[in-house]
């Protein structure tokens, strides 16, 4: 395969397919018609074998020209609860949802990377399945379109996610931990309400909310190795109703980051017993609801040089960028955990054209003139590997 030809021939439509889902993004679990589409855009290729693995996701099966072993590549689909602020001509047009986290990128270089795998064929040694996953911002897509048996054969797995902090044109794919486990949280306090005027007769929730909220950064300061990275965030706190009202009940939410497995365990048993008795030195009592949601992505050293040596034929040597591993999260990790694996981060960032602005942010876009460099990083990845 010539990246240079299949560049030409391919760059103009993998950036009108970003463009078409940027537009219309949809939100997990309700990826209905971004999933149509997907379909719709494979069925002219008859080599391609169908399913929908769950209700929202879409695999495609392509068996080369020869025998040999399975390799799977994977992108996610949905959207987020963000409101555009970007005027340009293809903004999205579904009030608060936006591609806000650039999915609409990684279907866009991998579907194109399964049209020019499935219009080449006739080089392809073994099968690739290629996974268009829902529901990846809720940490659940993954898991059940390995249940619906998405996996199955399976050798071997790529994924890659934009990177707005890497340049266009560069990618990293380097071994070990690359982002962390990301688990939720949930702490119900309850005392007992009654009039502000009034404290001794009422139980007040909020101090032991506030307190409980100051001294769980403390599990992580104090209970954690300063070897080993990791992140506990509180992001909401509620408690009470008005002004004049001793509240009675409150509630913490947040998420907890890290790359192990006993770091992890750590901060759950520590974080239940701190707030057990921080509730009952207030007079109050305390239910944690801690979630698994997925675990760390940790690439596989040698699926992830030959994703690396794919990246290198198509970006040139210099393509090939070090990033630092980070606390955000992913459920390409549970994938990992069925078969070894590589995860890539894909550089989008060139302020010429305002690809600036982090991920999850309502002004996040991409440098449209790299993505064919991805979707061909796919394309020799899958293909070197067979």
């Amino acid at each position: 395969m010539n990246s240079a030809q299949l560049a030409a021939q391919w760059e103009d439509q993998v950036i009108a397919t970003r463009r078409y889902l940027h537009q219309h993004p949809e939100l997990s679990g309700h990826e209905v018609n971004t999933a149509a589409y997907i379909v719709e855009q494979l069925s002219k290729y008859p080599n391609l074998e169908l399913s929908r693995p769950c209700p929202t996701g879409v695999v495609a099966v392509l068996h080369g020209a020869k025998p040999g072993r399975t390799v799977a590549a994977r992108c996610d689909i949905d959207a987020l609860p963000v409101q555009e602020v970007d005027d340009s001509p293809y903004k999205s047009v579904t009030p608060g949802v936006m591609h806000a986290c650039g999915h609409d990128n990684h279907i866009a270089m991998l579907l194109t990377a399964a049209k020019i795998l499935a219009a080449n064929r006739h080089e392809l040694r073994g099968t690739v399945k290629v996974l268009f996953q829902p529901s990846e911002e809720v940490g659940i897509g993954a898991l059940d379109m390995i249940e619906d048996g998405a996996l199955e054969g399976v050798d071997a797995a790529f994924g890659m996610h934009v990177w707005p902090e890497l340049a266009s044109g560069r990618v990293s794919l380097e071994p070990g931990p690359r982002m962390a486990s990301t688990d939720r949280f949930r702490i119900d306090i309850q005392g007992k309400g009654g009039h502000a005027a009034a404290p001794h007769l009422c139980v007040d929730a909020t101090p032991a909310a506030a307190f409980l909220a100051v001294n769980l950064q403390t599990l992580v300061s104090r209970s954690i190795s300063p070897a080993s990275s990791a992140v506990l965030t509180i992001g909401s706190l509620h408690s009470g109703s008005r002004w004049n009202v001793t509240s009675g009940s409150a509630y913490l939410e947040g998420t907890v980051r890290c790359f192990d497995e006993e770091t992890r365990k750590t901060i759950r048993e520590g974080m239940k017993r701190m707030a057990d008795r921080v509730a009952a030195a207030h007079g109050c009592t305390a239910e944690t609801t801690y979630t698994w949601l997925s675990d760390a992505v940790i690439n596989d050293p040698a699926i992830t040089a030959v994703a690396a040596g794919a990246a290198a034929e198509v970006l040139g040597p210099d393509g090939l960028a070090s990033v630092p591993p980070t606390l955000v999260g992913e459920d390409f990790a549970v994938i990992m955990h069925r078969v070894p694996s590589a995860f890539g981060f894909f550089g989008i960032r060139n302020e010429a054209v305002k690809a600036a602005f982090p991920l999850h942010t309502d002004r996040c876009t991409s440098d449209e003139s790299g993505l064919i460099g991805g979707a061909l990083i796919f394309v020799k990845t899958a293909y070197n590997f067979l």
